[in-house]
């Protein structure tokens, strides 16, 4: 008899929420700090990219200090493991959906959500592979295509920067490029296990940050919604 597939175990409200405050007790007043948001796009665009990365690669983008308390650090480690395992899951069960910050109504400029922290960490989820990333986006307009959503969002914010001056997003706008991420990723997500990486690709080098993706605003507050 076959054995059945390992169900993988999606992690919940209450262990994001776990997650999320430490982040934030620890945070750094730096344009490093990643918060819970920023991490689930970093790690998104981990699972879903040419090449898978290792925690030792991951790791130091969201961790900056030792842990002071080795329980603790054992607990925050898990609930780490289950984020990054539950991406491919909720892709695979076709119910994936983005961490977002929720900001104060008086501080928000479309509405309660933003897409800037998200949208940070994805942008250092593609410089852990930017060559690879670099070197197909500028061989193949559909996979800039199927990021459109993404990128517009990160325009907006301000992760990325565009070559030319571009209009802000109204609110029905934002919120349209908001409802297209599970969709884009899914579809990114798609591309590279039919497309992986050639091995030129895998070993043009070069550690530059992704073109695409440029520099990181600094740290938002708000909470997360997911």
């Amino acid at each position: 008899m076959d054995e059945m597939p390992a169900i993988r175990e999606i992690i919940d409200d209450v262990e994001l929420e776990v997650l999320d405050r430490y982040l934030r007790g620890h945070a750094q007043d730096s344009d490093e700090t990643m918060l819970l948001d920023g991490v689930h796009g970093m790690l998104t665009a981990l699972a879903i990219g040419p090449d898978p990365a290792l925690p030792e690669e991951w790791l130091p983008e969201i961790l900056h200090a030792p842990f002071e308390d080795p329980e603790q650090g054992a607990a925050v480690l898990g609930l780490l493991a289950k984020l990054n395992d539950s991406i491919p899951a909720e892709l695979e069960g076709e119910v994936y959906e983005p961490v977002l910050g929720e900001v104060e109504p008086e501080q928000a400029a479309h509405s309660d959500l933003s897409a800037a922290g998200w949208c940070e960490g994805f942008s250092r989820g593609i410089d852990l592979r930017a060559s690879i990333w670099e070197s197909r986006l500028a061989e193949d307009g559909e996979l800039m295509e199927m990021l459109s959503p993404i990128m517009a969002l990160a325009v907006d914010e301000g992760v990325l920067a565009a070559d030319v001056p571009i209009a802000k997003l109204d609110d029905n706008e934002y919120e349209a490029c908001l409802a297209q991420i599970p969709d884009a990723v899914e579809a990114v997500a798609h591309y590279w296990r039919v497309r992986p990486p050639t091995e030129r690709e895998r070993t043009a080098g070069g550690g530059a940050s992704s073109s695409a993706f440029a520099s990181a605003p600094a740290r938002r507050g708000g909470r997360w919604v997911h």
